[in-house]
């Protein structure tokens, strides 16, 4: 799935960064991809706001949603990632933690 999500994510955004962090083993439950964290940078956000960005990586996941419990995004413009030191840290699963 890891996979899946990145070469999706590069073929329709182009980043200029781009990581995908499996979460799974922080989260209760056997299953091992049903939590990621994507933090995308890249020009196509440009004058976007951040509910359009979310809105347009679920459409493009949308049959993945019914597999994958969370999603944790976090979606720049290049300008607004030189302002960051990182992305913040995925919020706990309803599920509880390991």
């Amino acid at each position: 799935m890891q996979n899946h999500l990145h070469a999706q994510l590069t073929t329709v955004f182009n980043p200029t960064y781009l990581e995908i962090l499996n979460e799974s083993k922080n989260h209760s439950g056997n299953r091992e991809d049903s939590h990621f964290k994507i933090i995308v940078v890249s020009e196509k956000f440009e004058g976007q706001p951040l509910i359009k960005r979310h809105r347009s990586i679920n459409e493009l996941f949308k049959d993945e949603l019914n597999e994958i419990h969370a999603l944790a995004m976090h979606t720049y413009t290049p300008t607004e990632w030189k302002k960051k030191s990182g992305a913040p840290q995925s919020p706990k699963c309803s599920g509880g933690d390991k």
